[in-house]
């Protein structure tokens, strides 16, 4: 019993081999975790972006001019665009928790990227409308906006990896 839990490593002392049972606690765990990550950054991040949206709402009834005025038309854009990406890309974070729940065998570094990837364009998108919009030059947006594109382009990582797991799954699954 004991030689099945240790082995010997070619380069020195013996050392004990890591059980598959823990291995795999440890893989759930970690998926556990993950998913209660993106569980809660997604259902903070839609009542965040939800409030942002009565926030609007409210200088439109309050005939706000900073946000009205026909020369505040990119400011309208932009932080409507952040309203509406941040509010979708909360949903993504919830669904991303979902589908992580059901590929229990995604390996852990992919599911590490992926969230990792998703949390940060969760940042940088609507991050990046909120301060295109906050300071406006003339007609065009800050410097804020550019990271936007950056944002979509962690998104776009994070929806691939996603992807490509759950065709893994679906290749590695009979039914």
């Amino acid at each position: 019993m004991i030689e099945e839990l240790i082995s010997r490593n070619d380069s020195g002392p013996m050392k004990p081999s890591p059980s598959p049972l823990i291995a795999k606690k440890d893989h759930a765990a970690d998926t556990s975790q993950c998913v209660r990550r993106h569980l809660r950054f997604g259902w903070w991040g839609l009542l965040a972006f939800l409030t942002m949206g009565l926030m609007l709402e409210g200088f439109h009834g309050f005939k706000a001019g900073f946000y009205l005025d026909v020369s505040m038309g990119t400011r309208r854009l932009m932080w409507t665009l952040a309203h509406a990406n941040g509010t979708l890309l909360g949903l993504v974070n919830i669904g991303f928790s979902v589908t992580a729940d059901f590929l229990p065998n995604w390996d852990a570094r992919p599911r590490a990227l992926a969230s990792a990837s998703l949390t940060t364009s969760s940042i940088l998108i609507p991050g990046g409308f909120v301060l295109g919009g906050a300071i406006l030059h003339s007609t065009d947006p800050g410097l804020g906006i550019l990271l936007v594109p950056l944002g979509a382009l962690f998104l776009f990582s994070a929806v691939f990896l996603t992807a490509r797991a759950a065709v893994q799954a679906q290749s590695a699954d009979p039914d």
